[in-house]
């Protein structure tokens, strides 16, 4: 018995670390969830020709990718445009480059390959200013592009990103005489910061977004169609199905769009090698108030409301839905799934090849002819 008891009193606190590095894990998964993360480098620069004005980069899915890109890298430039590539073998990638790049300038190798193109909104060479909208959580700033029509567009980025990734799609959007409020939203990093800082992956954002339809309302539209993109997609869902402006809400444009969440973080976990039951721990974790909090969230995260597959019954405007079957990020199940329970308001054409909201980039002709073709069809296009 003596040494029965020895045994225990051995054991025992084994377990209990046991337990505590368990809980940890699970709570670090679930904070990489919900707190923002600063862009990380995703490639690198291996070298550059400032003669043929070429850029070499290690090779990945997305450096590889036919189009028009952008790279943010640190030193003498911060953001530079590349076009098409040239030359790949296993391991690098050749690109043209769009920025000119000066000899003798200093580009550091990390850097981040990302799809937006444009960096700021004078590029599109359209008129259009700078406004406040008063939301919830405090004055969110937003860009305002002007158009003749009564519908506008309410535009909405993803995780991670900020407005800059929206403006692909004014250009098409103009062009169908459609005004463009290109939105930010609390803990994006350019709306106010809310007490956690977190994100609540659609559950609270939405609130910022319904408040600039009001503003859009207020201000000369009699209706309004939500574009989100990645997460985006998830806050303008959420605003299509709980706002009290619903009836205004006449369509949305997802490109890329978080439709479940727990099929994405499903998705991620495993691909950075996160196996059962991590990321449905994580996810518990996240549903439950204390939970949440020792997560870095600031409520529970309602994972049940936040699926529209689920919840597609409650949806009622006409969709278009672009997303690339290999997205990489956010697998287009869910979508699918969308699709196929509300054939009657779901556009999908299919998409394959384009990654993670880099359709645009890879196609930005059957991209941008995909969505003046819905909105032409529907009579939101000035000129149907």
């Amino acid at each position: 018995m003596k040494s029965l008891r020895h045994a225990v009193a051995l054991v025992l606190p084994i377990f209990a670390l046991l337990s505590a590095a368990a809980s940890f894990l699970v709570l670090a998964v679930a904070r990489r969830v919900v707190v923002p993360s600063s862009g990380r480098p995703n490639t690198r620069i291996l070298s550059i020709d400032t003669g043929a004005q070429t850029i070499e980069l290690a090779r990945t899915l997305d450096t590889e990718l036919p189009g028009r890109y952008g790279l943010y890298t640190t030193g003498t430039y911060g953001y530079v445009k590349l076009g098409a590539v040239l030359s790949a073998d296993a391991t690098t990638v050749r690109r043209k480059l769009l920025t000119q790049i000066e000899p003798g300038a200093r580009v550091d190798a990390d850097a981040g390959f990302s799809g937006w193109y444009y960096a700021a909104p004078a590029e599109l060479h359209l008129p259009w200013q700078n406004i406040l909208i008063g939301s919830p959580a405090g004055p969110c700033p937003a860009w305002f592009f002007p158009a003749e029509s009564r519908t506008w567009v309410i535009q909405v980025h993803g995780r991670g990103t900020t407005r800059g990734e929206c403006l692909r799609a004014v250009p098409v959007l103009h062009a169908a005489g459609l005004p463009t409020l290109v939105v930010s939203y609390r803990n994006d990093g350019e709306a106010p910061r809310s007490r956690s800082g977190a994100y609540a992956l659609g559950a609270a954002e939405w609130r910022d977004v319904d408040a600039a339809v009001a503003y859009a309302l207020r201000h000369g539209a009699d209706r309004v169609i939500l574009m989100g993109w990645s997460m985006g997609g998830a806050i303008a869902l959420q605003t299509a199905v709980n706002s009290g402006q619903r009836d205004r809400i006449v369509g949305l444009i997802l490109d890329s769009p978080v439709v479940d969440w727990r099929s994405v973080l499903r998705f991620q976990a495993g691909q950075i090698g996160l196996r059962a039951p991590l990321p449905a721990l994580a996810m518990r974790a996240l549903m439950h108030p204390l939970g949440a909090r020792l997560s870095g969230a600031e409520e529970a995260i309602p994972f049940d409301r936040l699926d529209m597959v689920a919840r597609a019954d409650e949806l009622s405007a006409p969709m278009l839905i672009l997303h690339s079957d290999d997205d990489g990020y956010v697998p287009s199940g869910p979508s699918r799934a969308l699709r196929d329970a509300r054939p009657d308001i779901v556009t999908m054409p299919r998409i394959s090849g384009a990654r993670h909201t880099k359709i645009w980039n890879h196609d930005e002709v059957g991209w941008s002819s995909a969505i003046t073709d819905w909105l032409q069809e529907r009579g939101f296009s000035a000129s149907a």
